[in-house]
């Protein structure tokens, strides 16, 4: 690829899964010697955290970045993974709403500054945060693709609507090519029926990947350690399952 496909994590419910998947993701394409960016778009700073980047070690973040102080390339730092680069958060992104609130261009400013940098990469994941704010708003302008992870609970398909909605409401206003790559079903426990009902439900709505993502105590252990879960225990289901996801992904998108 010439250019880095982007690809937004995105879920506004908290507790899905979500950062586990952009990390877990990002690692397992660049494993496969994909050059993948992986960019925390999230105040809580968890996925740069979950890949060894301690958000109070850090000077220069994607904040620093959207509000116009540094360049992408002054931000962007390795990781134990050869093929894998991070831009990392730290609090101030909590900020940007009110920082950027009067900018035209405030819907639009990750895009622009992700642009200068795409010939650089094969992809470039967004851990958004859970809320349906300024920030995902920019992480889905700039996105090619959007790829949901969502626990198979009673809740989760009102989330998913709203959240089809907001996509919907930023592809008619920014974003027209955005489309929706599937659902990635996450914290998988096939010995709950509920579980099953809705994952048959979702697959009945959306393209839903084959690569389920389970429980796994290895998965939850990982980001202790700052690191993703195939530097951790590659073995492990939950490995294994972002394993499968990442070539499905690649499958699909023709990467």
């Amino acid at each position: 690829m010439s250019r880095a496909l982007v690809l937004a994590v995105a879920n506004q419910k908290g507790g899905v899964g979500k950062t586990t998947t952009s990390v877990n993701l990002a690692a397992s394409l660049a494993t496969a010697e994909r050059r993948t960016l992986l960019v925390d778009v999230d105040p809580q700073a968890n996925a740069s955290s979950g890949v060894g980047v301690r958000p109070r070690s850090v000077e220069d973040s994607l904040y620093d970045v959207l509000i116009g102080r540094i360049g992408m390339r002054d931000a962007i730092r390795k990781t134990e993974i050869a093929a894998l680069e991070l831009l990392p958060a730290t609090q101030d992104l909590v900020a940007v709403d009110l920082e950027l609130v009067d900018a035209p261009d405030r819907a639009t400013r990750l895009r622009a500054a992700l642009e200068t940098v795409r010939e650089d990469y094969d992809f470039i994941v967004l851990d958004c945060p859970p809320s349906l704010g300024l920030l995902t708003v920019n992480a889905l302008t700039a996105a090619d693709r959007v790829l949901v992870p969502m626990q198979c609970e009673y809740f989760a398909l009102e989330g998913l609507t709203q959240l089809m909605a907001t996509i919907d409401r930023v592809k008619g206003s920014y974003n027209e090519s955005l489309d929706v790559a599937g659902i990635v079903l996450t914290m998988f426990d096939g010995r709950n029926s509920l579980t099953h009902q809705v994952a048959q439900e979702v697959r009945d709505h959306f393209h839903v990947y084959d690569a389920i993502i389970p429980r796994n105590v290895k998965l939850s252990e990982a980001p202790s350690h700052g690191k993703p879960v195939v530097l951790y225990d590659v073995q492990c289901k939950g490995s294994q399952g972002y394993m499968s996801l990442a070539r499905e992904v690649l499958e699909q998108l023709g990467a």
